[in-house]
């Protein structure tokens, strides 16, 4: 295949910087490129993909466009997943002063950038490209997927106070000060990196909203599922909670919360069949603490995943760790039964002790940052 070759590229740095994360997107990276040549013109530009190795090949096709166009730059992340944290490192490599985020998957109208950069240059701090204000459009959802962005919306806006009519966007622009400011305090999980940055940033934030129709999927497949509401509801809680929170703890106890309830079930099953109550206990136990190891390290941990011969050390450690988070449960709880007599008191106090205590030893020892 013969790519465009570019004869001559200005050494002045760009104008504008576009921010593209990508996962098996491979398919549509010409069509891209090729859009952004045609609608950026001779705007100074460049465009930072953001790729979490992908397994089709797709850091490997943009290093072969970036020898023939050095405006086509691509970071190559191994270890690390996450379409926030992608966003976040292509934002913070970005050698423009205004930086676009916009998808691969070429659903995002690319022909709205030049409107979008001269917004930013007449004094807007972020642009948002949004599919719910007067003219815009979503018509490739499903209807489960349009209640339910509709519907997140209408909570961010309720509960932190976010104007924009479409915080869940992909679409947007930015000043890259801005970024730099807001940098240590976003968040690297998760999807929905405009809305954790319009909620940390500080009031007074000029945005200017220009509608759109989002377009349907050419080629590859999308990449959200449940996962994304569980990442959503995480970040709205940190943020509620001004980050008191985390985005990972919210996972970690919605998995806890399956535990318990596998915990029961199977607790229920074997003393129907006849078994001691302290058999069926210690069975029931280590079926809800497998569980919750095999979920968490595919939700609550999937940027840190432990593959192959890893598992086993991995879950040792956690049988461990929520065998010390039980007799910590156990202890506070009964310590604040014996202060109040008030035995729900007791139960929720031990409880909310055994998880943090569950939570912040694995995320230290069994899931820890590779080094």
């Amino acid at each position: 295949m013969n790519f465009p070759v570019v004869a001559a590229v200005s050494d002045v740095a760009p104008q504008l910087t576009v921010v593209i994360p990508t996962f098996n997107e491979v398919d549509n990276i010409d069509p891209l490129l090729a859009r952004l040549r045609e609608t950026l013109g001779a705007l100074r530009w460049e465009a930072i993909f953001v790729d979490d190795n992908s397994p089709d090949g797709t850091a490997r096709a943009l290093r072969d466009r970036g020898r023939l166009d050095p405006r086509i730059r691509c970071i190559r992340r191994v270890g690390r997943r996450g379409l926030a944290g992608a966003c976040i490192e292509g934002m913070l490599a970005a050698q423009g002063p205004i930086v676009a985020v916009m998808d691969a998957d070429l659903q995002h109208d690319d022909s709205l950038l030049p409107r979008m950069y001269d917004a930013m240059t007449e004094g807007a701090d972020v642009v948002v490209a949004t599919r719910y204000a007067e003219g815009g459009a979503a018509a490739s959802f499903t209807a489960t997927r349009s209640m339910l962005s509709r519907t997140a919306t209408v909570a961010t806006q309720k509960l932190l106070g976010v104007t924009s009519s479409d915080p869940m966007s992909g679409f947007f622009m930015l000043r890259r000060e801005l970024i730099d400011d807001l940098s240590p305090r976003l968040s690297s999980q998760g999807f929905k990196i405009l809305l954790d940055i319009l909620a940390t940033a500080p009031a007074g934030l000029k945005i200017v909203e220009i509608p759109y129709a989002f377009a349907s999927r050419q080629n590859g497949e999308s990449k959200l599922d449940n996962r994304v509401l569980l990442d959503f509801l995480g970040l709205l809680v940190a943020k509620v909670t001004r980050d008191v929170v985390p985005i990972r703890f919210v996972s970690f106890a919605a998995v806890g919360t399956l535990g318990l309830a596998l915990h029961l079930a199977v607790l229920r099953t074997i003393l129907v069949n006849g078994a001691h109550f302290a058999t069926a206990q210690s069975v029931a136990t280590f079926a809800a603490m497998t569980s919750n190891f095999l979920i968490n390290n595919v939700l609550t941990y999937r940027d840190r995943r432990l593959r192959g011969w890893r598992l086993l050390p991995g879950l040792a450690k956690f049988y461990a760790i929520c065998g010390l988070g039980a007799a910590a449960n156990i202890g506070v709880g009964s310590w604040v039964f014996w202060e109040t007599s008030r035995w729900w008191v007791a139960g929720i106090a031990g409880s909310l002790i055994g998880v943090v205590w569950n939570y912040a030893v694995s995320t230290a020892l069994v899931w820890r940052d590779k080094p």
